[in-house]
């Protein structure tokens, strides 16, 4: 568990975006399923679900789909996805993150996102949802590895010129866990979801009250 003088001693806090910055469960499962049945493929299954909510969207539709369709997935996703329509308005912020994003500011903490999502993706959200300017660096598929990879954190940590014990990555997934624990960074576990971490938390009020009393 994380200590009692840790939160006042971070510097700053790292973000994963589905599940964490916003709820986009229902918006990517439509994505997901409007495509495959185009394809004439049935509905994720569970266990696909639990797979295309950690990976990036296109190693998830590979994992989904045959592979001699591989090499056109992009066009077909364009074809059948109005990204806008179908998947953001199906998407919500997650409740309490912009009131914790504000405090955390008025704290002087530095914000940064690490993401599975690509540049255009993460983009999207934060235009979509207005949300301030508050996130540098913003770490996401096209500009880094991928989540497992500790790499995303390892470079917001050198961006912050700052020692990985003094940042807090909140996730909601085994691959953000994985990342955390690489980069050697505290790990707040988010969402009630029954991962471990130095910290487990299901909502904002509840980072909140551990970090700020």
């Amino acid at each position: 568990m994380i200590s009692e003088e840790a939160p006042r001693a971070l510097t700053g806090v790292i973000f994963d975006c589905d599940g964490v910055m916003i709820d986009s469960e229902e918006g990517n499962r439509y994505m997901y399923n409007k495509t495959l049945g185009a394809l004439g493929l049935p509905p994720m299954t569970k266990e696909q679900e639990e797979y295309a909510f950690m990976a990036t969207a296109i190693d998830a539709f590979r994992h989904m789909t045959p592979p001699e369709i591989h090499d056109r997935l992009e066009q077909i996703i364009r074809e059948n996805i109005d990204y806008e329509r179908d998947v953001l308005s199906r998407t919500k912020l997650m409740q309490g993150f912009e009131q914790f994003i504000h405090k955390a500011r008025e704290k002087g903490l530095k914000l940064a996102i690490d993401t599975n999502r690509t540049e255009l993706g993460i983009r999207r959200v934060l235009d979509f949802f207005h949300l301030p300017p508050y996130f540098d660096p913003i770490i996401n598929s096209s500009n880094c590895a991928p989540k497992p990879a500790p790499l995303g954190a390892e470079k917001i940590c050198a961006a912050w010129k700052t020692p990985p014990g003094k940042v807090l990555f909140v996730g909601d997934s085994e691959n953000d866990k994985e990342t955390a624990e690489g980069a050697g960074v505290l790990f707040a576990a988010f969402g009630g979801k029954g991962l471990s971490g130095d910290i487990e938390v299901a909502t904002y009020a509840d980072l909140e009250k551990i970090l700020w009393g």
